[in-house]
């Protein structure tokens, strides 16, 4: 027998690789909703841009200022809780998935 023949034989007839990064439905959901968080944190950010802290009910200031990013966070994460958000997280879910169906 050829040493190539043999080789491929063996390559054929081995197991295939398993795909250790592989995800389940739970955690694509997961990633899909986290992502949407962030994206509709980074639309609240230029959203909120165009107002200036000063003429706040506080007054603004560095603390403001320093704590806005955490509030839109925030309001991104509830948001994207909602019943179906804005949609995105499913759509980013069903990619995650099919895409590691191939």
């Amino acid at each position: 027998m050829n040493v190539n023949t043999d080789s491929a034989q063996l390559a054929a007839s081995a197991p295939k690789a398993i795909n250790t990064h592989a995800v389940n439905a739970e955690q694509a959901k997961a990633v899909g909703k986290q992502f949407e968080s962030m994206f509709m944190s980074q639309m609240l950010q230029h959203m909120f841009e165009g107002i200036k802290s000063e003429e706040g009910p506080f007054g603004g200031g560095h603390a403001e200022a320093m704590f806005r990013p955490m509030l839109l966070d925030e309001y991104a994460k509830m948001v994207s809780n909602r019943p179906g958000g804005i949609g995105l997280a499913d759509q980013v879910t069903r990619s995650l998935l099919k895409n590691q169906e191939v």
